[in-house]
């Protein structure tokens, strides 16, 4: 399907002004043409007879011809069909004509989906709220309209439950900056092309989330390469959002829809296992920082041994090394405060 631009019916002022005169003379007219008919001789009774019959015409269907006005705002289209048959799209601010038997054709202007761009301007309208993976989808009471808006929207994609490459369940929610750029695909390929995304963000999300682990593991590949890399959900944000941004977007070309960022609004692990990861994430700090102390240490300790050396301060043989070097090692190494012991006696 084809997106065709209809430019040259930018003429709903002088359509509508001259159906409104229409409508100011038909009356006079009307008046006129049986005034002819009653008291005019034989040759004037049927011309005033049809003047009267065209009047009232007229005044009976003059209005269909309103039928076929429409008001565009900026960043507003309109797919218009007739009889069946797709027509032509309207696109931009404009007052516009077209054929009065001509209807807007819109199968998603009717669903809401949790995102911008659809709100009901704080008026609570009544709907029927359908479930779904990415957000509750309300189909409203009374559409607004069949436009269609052609402006940025942001979908905010809930929070799903997904297993990582290491089968870790983990949650993660997005957030997805979209917009329509070829409303003839997104309104007869699809169905409803606002579900169709919302679905296809799901389906995306996963598929790129279980290449991933949470965290940096050992042994991942997550590029494809066939080597292990350091890739992960808590620390490749950016990539893990481009991949995701590529994929959803491959998956609605069809849809005529664009997709311009998607990022990662909430990372975390499932509750039932979040617990056992806070621990297992302090023990690893605790051993790194236990390395990052011992190492320390060692260097202070070959430092203190050298600086004796040097000075001469005190001679110490190999068993008086070891002890001083365990002392050591217990005072820079230990978790508390060292308590200091005087020896009064002498050197040995």
């Amino acid at each position: 399907m084809e997106e065709k631009i209809l430019t040259t019916k930018k003429s709903g002022m002088p359509v509508l002004l001259l159906t409104v005169l229409l409508y100011i003379a038909a009356i006079p007219l009307c008046i006129l043409g049986f005034t002819m008919a009653e008291e005019g001789s034989g040759g004037l009774v049927l011309p005033g007879t049809a003047l009267a019959v065209v009047s009232i015409l007229w005044l009976a269907f003059g209005w269909i011809f309103w039928c076929g006005l429409k008001v565009l705002k900026p960043q507003e289209a309109l797919v218009l069909t007739l009889f069946g048959k797709y027509i032509g799209t309207l696109k931009g601010e404009g007052f516009y004509y077209v054929n009065p038997f001509c209807t807007a054709f819109n199968p998603a202007a009717r669903t809401r989906l949790k995102q911008s761009g659809d709100v009901d301007g704080g008026q609570g309208a009544p709907g029927v709220t359908v479930a779904a993976a990415s957000g509750a989808v309300t189909v409203a009471a009374d559409a607004s309209g069949k436009r269609i808006s052609l402006k940025i929207m942001t979908l905010n994609n809930n929070r799903q439950k997904i297993n990582d490459c290491l089968g870790n369940p983990v949650e993660i929610g997005i957030a997805v900056m979209w917009r329509v750029v070829d409303t003839a695909k997104a309104v007869f390929n699809v169905d409803n092309y606002k579900e169709y995304l919302s679905l296809q963000c799901d389906s995306a999300l996963r598929n790129i989330v279980r290449i991933y682990p949470y965290d940096v593991a050992p042994n991942v590949d997550t590029t494809g390469d066939g080597v292990a890399d350091e890739g992960s959900l808590r620390g490749s944000s950016e990539v893990v959002a481009a991949r995701i941004r590529d994929e959803i977007q491959s998956r609605v070309d069809e849809a005529g829809l664009e997709i311009i960022e998607a990022r990662i609004t909430y990372l975390a692990y499932a509750p039932e296992i979040a617990a056992v990861m806070l621990q297992r994430q302090q023990a690893s700090a605790i051993i790194d920082a236990r390395k990052m102390i011992v190492d320390g240490a060692v260097g202070m300790v070959e430092m203190a041994l050298e600086r004796l050396n040097e000075n001469q301060v005190v001679n110490l043989d190999e068993e008086r090394k070891a002890a001083m070097v365990s002392n050591l090692l217990v005072v820079l190494c230990g978790n508390r405060d060292a308590q200091p012991v005087v020896n009064s006696g002498s050197l040995y």
